[in-house]
């Protein structure tokens, strides 16, 4: 390690090992503008025998330095305004993370968590993000046969949600942010009287989710601007009158490649073939052999990490619905059961994963993937769909025109 001859200003200091008159200053501790006690040798052999325990100094002073300047960060910055998202919505940096994107995707900064009016109904996570009546409850196990009386707010519950959703469907177009799309989402669902279910459930930092390209699902909406080509799916759920409806759709921004249409088409053929054998009877393993062939046939693969899931006055909970083929999920379809069923479906291969906020569920090989979803009734004769499309929705898929 090379040295460098202190001031002559210096010369009145003492050897930090011998205590002879010093000329000679650590040249670490100067680079870190450090006081010259203790770093001051008489000679080079003096300076290497002090080496070991000396260089605690610069470990320490390293330390104090990025303690001061992350101090001084947050000072600086207000907090949750456009940051990125960290640790599942619990934390915020003004500097993209560090991660080995997948595809061309990357995250933006969010903009502060949207306000919630004193007099709308909240669900239990609404205040601290933890849910606490659904990690506890009994219907994690069992499958809940609705009351008639539950069924009547299940489906203007899913009605709103379907509203809710259309009116995100309108305002997709290049150039749009999908903090915008949020906006739009959190708006449509206050004004109608409910609350955004994902809103700070386990600290989800938003009112929807919005998964664009090779996001699979969880999308956290951000500053990112839509771009021409772009396939983007938006995910919402309600919580009104103490239940909860779900769905979401994806859509096509401007001119979109025919492999990435055929895609979008796929997935929603899965759904649709999905919902045609619910009802009294049927297994609940028998959607997952349904989907898949479906996608198989196509040429695309069917993510195996997520499904669909049981849902009333609770989130989420029992059955669960895999998407996948021989899966082991129990248990058969009874009326007056309300569950999802939301296929993804992969360009590439099933795999996927999580980047560093926490929440955003990508292909591990960065192609492309789309979703849809509706929350279902079975009936005594086979199935509702509560999310269903309105004569008022706006038709975004060039399949559904006459």
């Amino acid at each position: 390690m090379s040295t460098e001859k202190s001031l002559v200003a210096h010369s009145s200091l003492a050897c930090a090992r011998c205590g002879k008159p010093a000329n000679l200053q650590c040249p670490k501790c100067v680079e870190l503008k450090l006081h010259c006690d203790g770093a001051t040798f008489c000679t080079q052999e003096c300076f290497k025998a002090s080496w070991s325990s000396h260089k605690s100094v610069h470990s320490k002073a390293k330390m104090s330095m990025l303690n001061s300047k992350i101090s001084g960060e947050q000072e600086s910055t207000t907090p949750y305004d456009w940051l990125y998202c960290l640790r599942k919505g619990q934390s915020r940096t003004p500097k993209l993370p560090r991660f080995d994107w997948t595809g061309t995707l990357k995250p933006h900064p969010i903009s502060k968590p949207r306000l919630v009016p004193d007099h709308i109904d909240k669900p239990d996570w609404a205040l601290d993000g933890t849910p606490k009546v659904e990690p506890s409850s009994d219907l994690q196990r069992v499958v809940e046969i609705k009351t008639p009386e539950q069924i009547a707010r299940m489906r203007e519950t899913c009605q709103m949600a379907r509203e809710v959703l259309d009116a995100a469907a309108r305002v997709i177009q290049q150039g749009v942010t999908t903090d915008e799309i949020d906006a739009v989402v959190h708006k449509a669902t206050i004004a109608a009287g409910g609350y955004p279910s994902p809103l700070n459930y386990y600290f989800f930092p938003k009112s929807c989710c919005t998964s664009v390209n090779e996001v699979i699902c969880h999308g956290i909406p951000d500053a990112r601007k839509l771009e021409d080509g772009d396939i983007i799916n938006v995910d919402v759920t309600v919580f009104y009158k103490g239940v909860h409806g779900d769905l979401n759709e994806t859509f096509f921004v401007g001119n979109v490649d025919e492999a990435s249409r055929q895609l979008v088409n796929c997935t929603y053929g899965c759904l649709e073939k999905a919902i045609s054998i619910v009802k009294p009877g049927v297994r609940f393993r028998e959607i997952g052999e349904v989907v898949n062939c479906h996608a198989l046939m196509s040429g695309f693969s069917v993510v195996k990490t997520i499904a669909g899931h049981g849902i009333g006055e609770l989130f989420h909970c029992a059955p669960n619905i895999p998407h996948y083929a021989r899966n082991k999920t129990v248990g058969i379809m009874k009326a007056g059961q309300t569950f999802t069923i939301e296929p993804m479906l992969n360009a590439g291969n099933w795999h996927d994963r999580m980047w560093p906020d926490g929440w955003t569920v990508v292909t591990a090989d960065g192609r492309r993937s789309a979703q849809f979803e509706h929350t279902l009734l079975v009936t005594d004769t086979g199935v509702e769909v509560l999310t269903a499309r309105l004569p008022t929705s706006p038709n975004m898929f060039p399949w559904l025109k006459s």
